[in-house]
């Protein structure tokens, strides 16, 4: 299986991205030609060989003429399934990072993602970044892909909306569940691109992962830092781990990270205290817990207790169960875990407001799921059925979509 594990040691951008891949040997001339595809015939991608801090980088410039448009996120993906020279796993990749960004925009401006305004990630140059990479992590046949703690910087920025801290709001939100690295460099080392890329893609962060090496690309950022060199290593290399067939980039808009199991059988405990260990493993902020029947040995009925937790919390919640429990041992392993992109939404209905969970789907679509407590003392209060108070959801979602 091929890999890819950028080492962000001074942040990542679009552009340090293209740097990077060109530095492997992705051809400029097929970036360009994809570019091209979209309609951005008078764009032009250059790069070359600078130095920073006197290590060796490719930098890249993207040239267009001066625009004001601001985009929403169908415009965009019109662009890129225009792309005739665009492959699907490119225009896919493509697609989800837009998305992503879309989705934390909308989060940040508590408006919907098909609302949107792409404002500096809509520009010409962050659309070029953005496909370009797209286009060099396929040719270059990655299949997965992992990452170094990524440094924000810090200090402000000024965006479209005025002065904000950085990290930016949307960069902020993108690099939820990632790995942040402390920085005290008084500058945006990793911008809501760079981020975005890393959201679409990663599987893992950390160190180095086992592999044979095969090649390393520098990609060069715009500024000089006194701190240290302003560059992104991306490297390429083999794992033994077998593909798993779906190699595919996915195209629902969603996070990945990683989550620690914690299992264990039981058979002589009291159903009402594996009950109570449920609770207050939940209490104690699992992320789930759930008990599940099981024939253990001598024929004797038991059930697995399963606890999904963040890993750092793992020692307290494996306590938990070992003081409410009557096991002797539990086990531990790390999990990859992959959840649609979400956010709250509240509905009006008849009967008052609702709250209710909406996930982003492909090319805007979303879905809409009530929170069942809130259904549930909205029935009663109205003495209406569930059923109705769901319907009535249903028509307030779709006027909220329309």
């Amino acid at each position: 299986m091929r890999i890819a594990y950028f080492d962000c040691f001074s942040g990542i951008s679009g552009d340090m991205v293209l740097g990077a891949l060109i530095d492997l040997g992705v051809p400029i001339e097929k970036l360009q030609e994809g570019v091209t595809s979209m309609g951005l015939d008078q764009v032009s991608i250059r790069s070359e060989i600078v130095k920073k801090n006197g290590f060796r980088a490719v930098q890249v410039s993207i040239d267009h003429p001066p625009e004001h448009a601001h985009r929403h996120l169908h415009h965009i993906e019109a662009m890129i399934d225009a792309g005739e020279r665009l492959t699907p796993g490119a225009r896919t990749l493509a697609k989800k990072i837009f998305a992503l960004i879309g989705a934390a925009e909308a989060k940040m401006h508590g408006t919907t993602i098909q609302k949107v305004h792409f404002h500096e990630v809509g520009a010409i140059d962050s659309i070029a970044d953005i496909v370009g990479a797209a286009i060099g992590f396929d040719h270059l046949g990655v299949e997965r892909f992992e990452a170094s703690p990524v440094p924000t910087g810090r200090g402000s920025v000024r965006i479209a909306h005025g002065l904000v801290a950085i990290p930016a709001p949307a960069t902020a939100e993108l690099l939820c569940g990632a790995e942040i690295a402390a920085c005290d460099i008084e500058r945006e080392l990793t911008t809501p691109t760079g981020a975005a890329i890393l959201k679409a893609t990663v599987s893992r962060y950390g160190g180095w992962p086992a592999m044979r090496l095969e090649a390393i690309g520098c990609g060069a950022g715009t500024m000089d830092l006194s701190e240290r060199a302003n560059v992104l290593r991306i490297a390429i290399g083999q794992t033994d781990e077998p593909a798993s067939g779906d190699v595919a980039v996915a195209s629902l808009p969603s996070e990945a990270d990683r989550v620690t199991v914690i299992e264990s059988n039981l058979d002589d405990c009291p159903p009402e205290d594996v009950a109570g260990c449920v609770n207050r493993l939940f209490e104690a902020g699992a992320l789930d817990a759930f008990q599940t029947p099981c024939v253990m040995k001598k024929g004797r009925s038991g059930v697995l207790l399963t606890v999904v937790c963040q890993p750092g919390q793992a020692t307290a919640l494996e306590e938990l169960v070992l003081r409410e429990t009557t096991t002797i041992g539990v086990r531990r392993y790390q999990a990859e875990r992959r959840k649609l992109v979400r956010h709250a939404v509240t509905l009006t209905t008849p009967w008052g407001p609702l709250r209710a969970k909406a996930v982003e789907l492909d090319s805007g679509r979303r879905r809409m799921m009530v929170e069942h407590d809130d259904a549930d003392a909205v029935a009663k209060r109205a003495d209406v059925s569930l059923a109705e108070v769901r319907q009535a959801a249903a028509v307030a979602w779709g006027r909220r979509a329309d």
